[in-house]
């Protein structure tokens, strides 16, 4: 939890690019964040937003490596070259979205490399925000592996018929019944997508298929109320949400 620490107790973490393999043997970049102390220590993989692998990304890397956890937050967006994350984001969009199979198998990738390191407990958990969120949704349903999912208001993990492509040929929601471990999500009631009533048929789903998952719904919140450095920073709610990820992924992977 936030503010948890013990002043007397050693504090270090080492974050650096590292390269991996991911999908399709293509070889990405990820930011690795891992701490100093006496392990084992669980995973989390980040998996980017929309705005692409950012700066955020690498704070919010960090913040969870101050808690004791491994993170891998791949370069999703590394098949369209580099750049700042503007201008990465700016190819990406120009190209089309960045294809569900190919996340998917960045993604799984990670997993592999947060189990493969020496200090790892062999619990992995996967995280998201915005289409990170959908995609974890579908990871949750899909990969093998993930012992823990975090969706933070996730759009589009219900999707209309009219909305799928071969980037997107499925909607997340069909697979509900195969999702694999405990989901926890965060959303906010003023948010367009998801909207209330997009996470009201989640919840149905979930329910319906008997699986352990938690969801958290903060009055005066749209999208993205953990991003500081933007109008929809929501400081009550974010941190409320914040210790129940934490308190949520050290539940399950600690």
């Amino acid at each position: 939890m936030w503010n948890s620490f013990n002043t007397g107790d050693y504090s270090g973490m080492m974050a650096e690019t590292r390269k991996i393999r991911g999908f399709n043997k293509d070889e990405i970049t990820i930011y690795y964040s891992h701490p100093l102390t006496p392990g084992p220590h669980p995973g989390i993989v980040l998996i980017p937003h929309m705005p692409g692998w950012d700066e955020w990304c690498r704070e919010t890397a960090r913040r969870f490596t101050e808690h004791g956890f491994s993170v891998v937050c791949p370069d999703i967006y590394a098949r369209y070259g580099t750049g700042t994350p503007s201008e990465v984001a700016r190819r990406r969009m120009e190209s089309g979205l960045a294809p569900d199979e190919s996340v998917m198998g960045d993604t799984a990738a990670s997993i592999d490399y947060l189990r493969q390191q020496h200090d790892s407990n062999n619990k992995v958990g996967v995280i998201g925000m915005c289409s990170g969120g959908r995609h974890t949704f579908l990871a949750a349903c899909t990969l093998d592996g993930i012992d823990a999912a975090v969706d933070c208001w996730g759009g589009g993990v219900i999707m209309a018929d009219e909305e799928l492509s071969p980037a997107r040929p499925v909607s997340p929601h069909t697979l509900t019944q195969n999702l694999s471990c405990p989901l926890l999500g965060i959303f906010g009631n003023d948010d367009r997508r998801p909207d209330v009533n997009e996470v009201n048929r989640t919840e149905e789903l979930l329910k319906k298929y008997g699986k352990n998952y938690e969801f958290h719904r903060y009055d005066g919140a749209t999208h993205g109320i953990w991003y500081y450095d933007k109008g929809m920073y929501r400081q009550e709610q974010a941190m409320d949400s914040w210790n129940k990820t934490l308190e949520f992924f050290d539940r399950y992977l600690k």
